[in-house]
């Protein structure tokens, strides 16, 4: 199952269990974990983008390890709200997901990034440090908002 909608998600979803957040770029995916209890969520791992399948195969095998219960991924719309075709992209690559059989939660990120870069720059990280961070705390960002307005409806 793919939506937008969180309280269709919040259904599909055993009572707890950790999420995995993922920001997918052209060249890397940020990857993000939740804990179990859906209360804050960490930057996980990056993952350079290959080929489809070895990037699902590290996808998948994180959460395994991880035994995570469902997926949100980042749906990079326009400021005003309308589908840009890196939207289209992403549900493409949820479309390619969805045979893992866990929920998948499509992500409002608009700001994601520029909140993310806008902290590492108040923390004076340099543009290097910035690039190695930025998709991984994205992920974390699009997850934290996800988490947060999944818990106001249980």
């Amino acid at each position: 199952m793919i939506t937008t909608d969180r309280l269709a998600f919040h259904a599909a979803l055993p009572n707890a269990g950790r999420l995995i957040g993922l920001d997918v770029g052209t060249k890397t995916i940020g990857t993000a974990l939740c804990d179990a209890g859906w209360s804050f969520a960490s930057p996980a791992l990056l993952i350079r983008r290959t080929k489809f399948q070895k990037d699902k195969t590290a996808l998948a095998q994180l959460i395994a390890e991880q035994r995570v219960t469902g997926i949100v991924i980042g749906l990079p719309l326009h400021l005003d709200g309308s589908e840009s075709p890196r939207s289209q992209s992403s549900r493409a690559f949820a479309r390619n997901m969805e045979d893992l059989n866990l929920p998948i939660l499509m992500w409002d990120e608009r700001w994601s990034t520029q909140a993310v870069t806008r902290t590492l720059i108040e923390q004076d990280a340099s543009r290097a440090k910035r690039a190695e961070l930025v998709d991984k705390m994205a992920a974390a960002y699009i997850l934290q908002g996800a988490i947060d307005a999944l818990v106001t409806i249980g």
